[in-house]
């Protein structure tokens, strides 16, 4: 069995940290979320939904203090405060820790890579979870449908391999690539139809997807950000592109997607680094983003005075 750090166990990091533990493997929970921690530690991670129903005894904590080398570190953290995970992820390093970054959007690799070293980390996509809290110590998720990880920088084949059958150990089915930028972009693609159009109409996926004008959104969203990709050379394998981000929408029509229940909570969400990114990207190869541009813009406008 594996000794896991999952640092920033939200809603996604405690469905990966409480499948895994269900595995047998040693698993520590790092969280800031003190009501989290408190409740993990007094009675346990339940997870519920398209994995089943369980609940698991598991290593919480809200520092990295005294945890020591880890085989495995899971940086499961927002885009926004990927950094700072890195930093205090640097004590469950030994030379054989592989660490993987698990964030939407673009540039989250990079800033892993250059606190810890491109030659440990490897990135990781993840698609149609639909993972919520739904109370401390309590997470629901909807689907499991797609684990993706791929080398960032020298990380052998091998590392990456062993990295990926703890996952497949407790139950994910993991595919690894080759190809870095075309696996974030197929990602990529998706998040920037839904996260954003969620967020601002208050919709789940499903409800998006059956509504004319907010899916006009949605793919007007994604039509950019294909145009970006196609620009840059990405090479989208997925047959026609928004068949596929509606395929994979209709298989979590339930799901509201973190940057919604980010606003929910009264939290900032993602959007610099999802839709955000598109605009950047387009900025490079002279490409408008009036859709992206202006979602973005009603984003950030609602989020005035929220926590980070």
């Amino acid at each position: 069995m594996a000794k896991v750090a999952i640092v920033g166990c939200g809603a996604m990091g405690s469905v990966y940290a409480g499948l895994m533990a269900s595995a047998g493997h040693e698993v520590y929970a790092i969280s800031l979320w003190q009501d989290h921690v408190s409740a993990m530690q007094k009675n346990g991670l339940r997870v519920e939904g398209a994995s089943g129903d369980r609940t698991v005894p598991i290593r919480a904590r809200t520092t990295t203090d005294g945890i020591g080398p880890c085989d495995l570190v899971i940086i499961a953290t927002k885009a926004f405060d990927v950094e700072a995970a890195a930093w205090v992820s640097e004590q469950l390093l030994d030379p054989k820790t592989v660490v993987q970054t698990i964030q939407n959007g673009l540039g989250s690799a990079e800033k892993v890579a250059t606190v810890l070293g491109e030659d440990r980390v490897s990135v990781g996509v993840v698609g149609g979870f639909g993972a919520s809290m739904h109370a401390p110590g309590h997470v629901h998720h909807n689907g499991m449908e797609m684990i993706r990880f791929c080398a960032y920088g020298g990380l052998s084949a091998e590392a990456l391999e062993s990295s990926a059958e703890i996952w497949r150990s407790a139950g994910f089915k993991v595919a690894i690539f080759k190809d870095l930028t075309r696996m974030v972009w197929e990602k990529l693609i998706m998040n920037a139809a839904f996260s954003a159009t969620t967020c601002a109409t208050g919709m789940t996926i499903g409800e998006v997807m059956v509504d004319p004008h907010a899916w006009s959104v949605a793919k007007g969203c994604a039509e950019e950000a294909i145009a970006v990709a196609n620009a840059a050379g990405v090479h989208l394998d997925v047959g026609d592109p928004i068949e596929h981000i509606r395929r994979l929408g209709s298989k979590i029509p339930d799901a509201r997607p973190s940057m919604l229940l980010d606003h929910n909570a009264r939290r900032r969400g993602e959007v610099d680094a999802i839709n955000g990114a598109i605009q950047r990207e387009a900025k490079t190869y002279g490409i408008p983003t009036p859709i992206n541009d202006t979602i973005v813009a009603i984003i950030k406008a609602r989020e005035v005075g929220f926590t980070d």
